[in-house]
């Protein structure tokens, strides 16, 4: 692809320039046509000055990447945008013009050149399936056939922002305990480098047996300054594999059942998950999606393996020509309200606006149980501190303790 300068003149008559990237001249009068400028000049820029023009190695390295909330408001203007009807060349020119974001702007241009080659706008974004996602791209696929893009828009716009309050409430609620356990452990290691080793050195001046607390943690500490280097080595190793491990399927299939069982969180991971499934489900289906297609994203979209495992052998019982009620209940993972509701919606023909409120209940449940989860873990922390700060007064005054009774009872002899 190569830029060209370009001059023209706009709707009042008046002279414009800049430039554009494009395979050809043509591609560029195209592109200021659709911006509703009239092409007078348009000339290739020389590499040179394409080069300098270019970021460095440095600015490329600290570029910020696209992230949700960019999504967000790309999927947002493009609702107002086709809404407005203005053409989607336009559309996209205009926001590549207002983007400061240096990477959003690279997305943008990569986009608009394969709209300007005669790609759709499904397969422009499926270029970028790591950004959109490929339950994103599926549903912009089904609003060109459908022609139903602008409502599309607006559902997606919907969906991700209720995906960014449920991340965004969980990570407000565990931010005070990951706080205080990083406290704790910070603690600890400054206790067994700093303090017991000289504690150490006064009670070895005791010449006396120490009590079985004490001396589990001078051996602790002893333990620690010795081996230090080769935990430090060990925790980064067992990280790396821990990470490997999961990033192959069995492992990230292990690790999403697990973490579907865990204390506390288990369940609200459990209701977010399903509020998901919901919620996607739902708009496919009600944008037209077939059943199966629609079942074979949403597996995709909920960002469980052991949940979408569960949603596929929904979609194979489906094939096999079951029910989806029958289906949904061979799963395991749905309550029986929730499969109550499945069945009359599908009885009816609502299927789509009782799977709208499967997701809002599922969504009302993980707010409440999200408001009270910092309440939840509160108490266990205070316990573990607790034992924390025993075991360590116990350990260090106790021989100090002992040593006081003993001159005590050595002077009143």
């Amino acid at each position: 692809m190569a830029v060209y300068a370009w001059k023209g003149r706009n709707s009042r008559g008046e002279m414009v320039q800049g430039q554009l990237e494009a395979f050809t001249e043509n591609g560029v009068a195209d592109q200021l046509i659709a911006m509703g400028v009239a092409p007078v000049h348009i000339a290739a820029v020389l590499v040179q000055e394409k080069k300098a023009a270019q970021d460095t190695w440095l600015q490329r390295l600290q570029r910020v990447p696209v992230a949700v909330e960019d999504v967000m408001i790309f999927t947002r203007q493009m609702y107002s945008l086709n809404k407005a009807g203005v053409p989607i060349l336009r559309a996209f020119a205009g926001l590549e013009s207002s983007s400061t974001k240096p990477a959003v702007v690279d997305l943008l241009k990569d986009i608009r050149s394969s709209l300007d080659q005669g790609r759709e706008l499904s397969a422009a974004l499926a270029r970028h399936q790591t950004i959109f996602g490929a339950f994103y791209i599926s549903m912009i696929r089904v609003g060109e056939m459908t022609g139903k893009l602008t409502e599309v828009f607006l559902r997606l716009n919907e969906h991700l922002e209720f995906e960014r309050d449920v991340r965004e409430r969980i990570k407000q609620a565990m931010r005070y305990p990951i706080f205080v356990m990083i406290a704790m452990a910070v603690a600890i290691i400054i206790l067994n480098i700093f303090v017991i080793p000289v504690f150490a050195k006064v009670f070895a001046g005791f010449h006396a047996e120490l009590p079985i607390i004490t001396r589990g943690l001078l051996g602790f500490s002893a333990w620690m300054l010795k081996w230090w280097p080769l935990l430090i080595v060990g925790s980064v190793v067992l990280a790396l594999a821990v990470r490997s491990y999961l990033r192959t399927p069995g492992g990230r299939y292990a690790w999403d059942k697990r973490k579907l069982k865990l204390p506390i969180v288990g369940e609200i991971i459990l209701k977010a998950t399903l509020a998901r499934f919901a919620r996607s489900f739902a708009l496919s289906s009600q944008s037209g999606v077939p059943l199966v297609q629609g079942l074979t994203v949403v597996a995709q979209t909920v960002d469980n393996a052991y949940i979408g495992s569960r949603i596929e052998q929904m979609r194979d019982g489906i094939e096999r020509g079951e029910s989806i009620s029958r289906c949904a209940a061979a799963t395991g993972v749905f309550t029986p309200v929730v499969l109550q509701m499945i069945g009359v919606g599908e009885e009816t023909g609502e299927l789509d606006n009782l799977l709208f409120e499967i997701a809002g209940m599922y969504e009302r449940e993980t707010d409440y149980n999200i408001k009270g989860l910092s309440a939840a873990i509160e108490p266990i922390l205070l316990t573990v501190i607790g034992v924390l700060v025993l075991l360590l007064a116990l350990g260090v005054f106790l021989p100090l303790w002992n040593l006081g009774a003993a001159a005590q009872g050595r002077g009143s002899a």
